[in-house]
């Protein structure tokens, strides 16, 4: 039985209980849920008209952002080519209203059969206090290097570097195939290459720390251009859980400063083995040992003999503003000639400081014997300052003083320019 409270003092009777009841049930009726019989009713038309106009809402709302893009699309490619012509599409990617045109693709499909060209410009000025004449000219684009390197197949890749250079006109300073995934872990190549001796040979002029090659360098191994020659070249990963292992074996037809072949057999042959480990996340240590043997110009054997060691500093929060490189090298040398052997010595030690992000110190100092006349040996201490306004050119001035086994001394500045273009790709490492 229900019971009403009293309003106002007042009871209520029968008759007004049914006059404010009967309205209250019909309002409920309205709120309630339909009865269930058996299964659930179909949607109410209003309802299905509502899922029916948001779903072509959805559907023109992406026809619209297509018609919009190609229409962007359009009106680039007439700005570009200043008239109302339209290229054909090369190829399409699918869009809410099918397929839409992608331009520009046969542009950049063109280089797939070109190389990777680029263009090094080392210019240098050169100062002396000596009053002889030192050969060296005040002005000079000392070297111009032109290297294309490509990948010929999924098997191998071909590096080409052409240097132009006033006494030496237009040599191949490398030139050779690489085919660096052979089975059981080898890696080969074949050409004209810089010999696997030490840190400086293996290393292009332009991307040297210094403006010169060290003292040791020009006496000891090879001259001004080192140990570079036609050859092949062997190597191998020495898998170790200690640190990266690297053996090298090459063999050359022997034409350099200090091996010569008379006949064909008459070959030289250079030897390597490479140890790097990493310190710290921000430091790492390379140790390299070196073997070069051959015949020289005087109808016997020379052999060289060659150890190495860098140590890198480069913090991971501050990389692109400091670092620290050090780095030593030295050469033992054996010439046998018909009256004598000959032993020389030489060595170089050397650092550089990133000062800050785009400045560069260092200091170089070294001695070194010669070859052919082992006496006295020359001393050389050099200071430079470098700046890289890019990674496209560099501004380097270096300080050299230089005394000669008779007691001569001789201060030299030199002034170099390094700018390039073009993809060049990764020197070693």
């Amino acid at each position: 039985m229900l019971r009403f409270p009293a309003v106002a003092g007042r009871s209520h009777s029968g008759p007004d209980v049914c006059r404010h009841v009967v309205p209250l049930l019909a309002l409920m009726t309205l709120f309630l849920p339909p009865t269930v019989h058996g299964e659930q009713d179909d949607p109410s038309p209003i309802e299905a008209l509502r899922a029916e106009l948001a779903a072509l809402k959805a559907e023109y709302a992406q026809r619209l952002a297509a018609l919009e893009a190609r229409l962007q699309a359009l009106e680039a490619t007439n700005t570009a080519t200043g008239d109302g012509t339209v290229p054909p599409p090369t190829t399409s990617v699918t869009g809410p209203a099918g397929t839409l045109p992608v331009y520009g693709a046969s542009t950049l499909s063109s280089k797939v059969f070109n190389p990777d060209v680029a263009v090094v410009g080392d210019f240098l000025g050169f100062a002396s206090d000596s009053s002889g004449d030192s050969g060296e000219p005040a002005f000079e684009m000392h070297e111009v290097e032109l290297s294309l390197q490509a990948v010929v197949d999924p098997f191998a890749r071909a590096d080409f570097f052409l240097a132009f250079s006033p006494e030496e006109g237009v040599e191949i300073e490398e030139g050779f195939i690489s085919f660096p995934a052979l089975p059981g872990g080898f890696a080969f190549k074949a050409g004209k290459m810089r010999a696997a001796f030490g840190k400086v040979n293996v290393t292009h002029n332009h991307y040297l720390p210094w403006a010169d090659r060290p003292l040791v360098t020009r006496s000891l191994v090879g001259g001004g251009e080192g140990i570079s020659d036609g050859g092949v070249s062997l190597s191998r990963l020495i898998p170790n859980p200690l640190f990266f292992l690297e053996a090298t074996a090459e063999a050359y037809r022997g034409e350099t400063a200090d091996f010569v072949s008379t006949r064909i057999e008459d070959l030289t042959y250079v030897g390597r083995l490479r140890a790097y480990g990493d310190l710290s996340d921000s430091t790492n240590l390379d140790l390299g040992g070196s073997i070069a043997y051959g015949h020289n110009d005087a109808g016997f054997k020379t052999r060289l003999i060659g150890a190495d060691a860098t140590f890198r500093y480069r913090p991971l929060r501050r990389a692109i503003y400091r670092r620290f490189l050090a780095r030593t090298e030295l050469v033992w040398s054996q010439r046998e000639e018909a009256e004598a052997v000959r032993d020389a010595f030489g060595w170089y030690a050397m650092a550089e400081y990133q000062l800050a992000r785009r400045w560069f110190a260092g200091l170089r100092y070294g001695r070194s014997q010669h070859s052919r006349s082992p006496g006295p040996a020359d001393e050389e201490a050099s200071v430079l300052l470098t700046f890289r306004p890019s990674e496209f050119s560099q501004i380097r001035g270096q300080w050299r003083r230089t005394e000669l086994g008779d007691g001569q001394q001789v201060n030299e500045g030199l002034l170099q320019f390094l700018f390039s273009i073009g993809a060049h790709g990764a020197h070693p490492f």
